[in-house]
C-alpha cells in the first residue's frame, strides 16, 4: 500500500492538525507548502486571505479531509 502524503512537509496527522489549529503557523506552512509545489499564485492567496477565510477552511478540511485545500492549482 503506498504511503499517503500528508501536508506540511510530510509531517504526521496529529502534528499537521495542530500546525493548523494556530493561526500564524498555519500561514507560515501553508504559504510554504504551496511554494514547494510550485504555486505561486496559491501562496499568493493564502498571503492575501490566510489569516480569515482559508484558514477556518483548513481547519475543517484537516479534519475531514486529512489536508489543507487547495483553493487555486494555478
Amino acid at each position: 500500500m503506498a504511503k499517503a502524503k500528508n501536508d506540511y512537509f510530510g509531517l504526521g496527522y496529529i502534528l499537521s492538525l495542530i500546525l493548523c489549529i494556530i493561526p500564524v503557523t498555519n500561514l507560515v506552512c501553508s504559504v510554504i507548502t504551496r511554494i514547494m509545489e510550485g504555486k505561486i499564485l496559491a501562496a499568493i492567496l493564502r498571503i492575501v486571505l490566510g489569516w480569515n477565510i482559508i484558514w477556518i477552511a483548513d481547519i475543517f478540511s484537516m479534519i475531514f479531509r486529512r489536508r489543507i485545500i487547495r483553493v487555486i492549482n494555478l
